[in-house]
């Protein structure tokens, strides 16, 4: 199944792997909204770290660059860990909020304004 262009079978698989790995570890007690919203604002941090002093017309280059490129994906997949585990936490329906989000930003901002 396609939602936009995003395979929900593979975000469900994707939340799968994650609720094992948790699991496996024993860290739900630790993974609350507050907790899990808290390392999703770190992961942010260290992501945007990556790139802090990176002329904005350098980033797309650095982002595929071979000695950067590993470095940025670690960071952007534990940024969508801690998206997917707070999803999660919460029983949100990530495709239909993103879906959702969406269409009312297109209200807002209809293309050429």
């Amino acid at each position: 199944m396609s939602v936009d262009g995003l395979r929900v079978d593979r975000l469900e698989e994707l939340l799968r792997d994650v609720r094992d790995f948790v699991r496996e570890r024993e860290w739900e007690p630790y993974h609350d909204p507050k907790n899990l919203t808290m390392a999703l604002v770190s992961e942010a941090g260290e992501l945007a770290a990556e790139l802090r002093w990176i002329p904005g017309d350098e980033a797309d280059a650095f982002c595929r660059a071979p000695e950067s490129r590993q470095r940025v994906l670690d960071e952007l997949a534990d940024v969508t860990l801690c998206v997917l585990m707070l999803a999660d936490r919460i029983e949100a329906d990530l495709p239909a909020a993103v879906h959702d989000k969406l269409r009312r930003i297109r209200l807002k901002y209809p293309p050429g304004s």
